[in-house]
């Protein structure tokens, strides 16, 4: 009796499974054999591992696709590939540019005046102007004796020891400025009253300092001219350029006003780098000139303030 209602228990119990299966595997997604292994009582076996889908073939996908592999894939070469390969024709190679020559300093200057224009010119020509004054004036100071100033007080000091004749002697043969003056300085003590002697002192010392004088003027000149002519050149190529930025109108390019301007602006470069040296090379032969006049009125006033020494005895038997 018992046995029979155990198996009458299992069979209720395996009939209301078969009912429910096909309700569970819908809701569930599953397979059979997963809803008949919910019911108790029933062993069932493990459902099997689902297959790994297997790799396409090569032949129709011209690609190789590894199941287990990390390497990256593979792309195998076809012979459409290949031919399409070789037909493309190949790339012209891209032609060198060729570096331009470095101009020589001859060309660089042309081309530095040509681009400056009329303003530049003329700037050239004050500079070599400036260049010939100045090594003109070092020449002519050195041969007036401006650098030269021992002999003639050191003859004033003999006047001044009562040795005129040593002292005339002396400076005969000297033709420093200092020299001459103080020379004509001397005699003109001897020969003439003091007012007039002062007057012919005065006058060799204006013609001497007028010869160390010359070519200041135009030194002076070009110092000042040099840098109004830059700045003239300046604004004439900035007004050249600005009608060009208006001739372009809408496509106008701004490197056009900066070539333009960059250009102008050589001229007033060109007038200053003229104007300076000029201006020290004036301020320095007029500090010369101002160093020998202070020497001339040193030795005019000791030879004045000095009484006349008396006449050597040489003098006396020539008089």
């Amino acid at each position: 009796m018992t046995f029979g209602g155990r198996a009458m228990r299992s069979i209720l119990t395996a009939l209301a499974v078969a009912a429910l299966a096909p309700a569970a595997l819908a809701q569930s997604g599953g397979t059979p054999g997963a809803a008949t292994s919910e019911a108790p009582g029933i062993p069932m076996e493990a459902p099997e591992a689902p297959a790994a889908p297997q790799a396409e073939s090569g032949a129709d996908a011209g690609v190789v696709v590894p199941s287990d592999s990390t390497e990256p894939l593979a792309t195998e070469a076809t012979p459409a590939a290949d031919a399409e390969t070789e037909a493309r024709p190949a790339a012209d190679p891209v032609p060198e540019i060729a570096p331009e020559p470095a101009l020589t300093p001859v060309q660089q200057m042309a081309d530095f005046l040509w681009q400056g224009g009329p303003a530049i010119w003329a700037i050239a020509a004050l500079s070599v102007l400036t260049l010939a004054l100045i090594l003109w004036k070092i020449w002519r100071y050195s041969v007036a004796g401006a650098w030269s100033r021992k002999a003639s007080f050191s003859a004033v000091d003999t006047w001044v020891g009562g040795q005129r004749d040593a002292a005339l002697q002396a400076l005969a043969q000297r033709r420093g400025v200092r020299s001459r003056m103080t020379h004509a300085a001397m005699q003109a003590r001897l020969t003439l009253e003091e007012e007039s002697a002062r007057e012919e002192v005065s006058r060799v010392a204006k013609r001497e300092l007028s010869r160390l004088s010359g070519g200041l003027r135009v030194l002076e000149l070009i110092a000042t001219i040099a840098p109004l002519l830059g700045l003239l050149g300046t604004v004439l190529g900035m007004i050249d350029a600005f009608q060009t930025l208006q001739e372009a109108g809408n496509r106008a390019d701004p490197a056009l006003l900066a070539g333009g301007i960059w250009e102008a602006l050589l001229t007033t470069a060109a007038g200053m780098a003229v104007a300076i040296p000029a201006s020290i090379a004036l301020t320095w032969f007029e500090s010369i000139r101002d160093g020998v006049r202070e020497d001339m009125e040193d030795i005019a006033a000791r030879l004045f303030v000095q009484e006349v020494p008396p006449k050597s005895k040489l003098a006396q038997a020539a008089e």
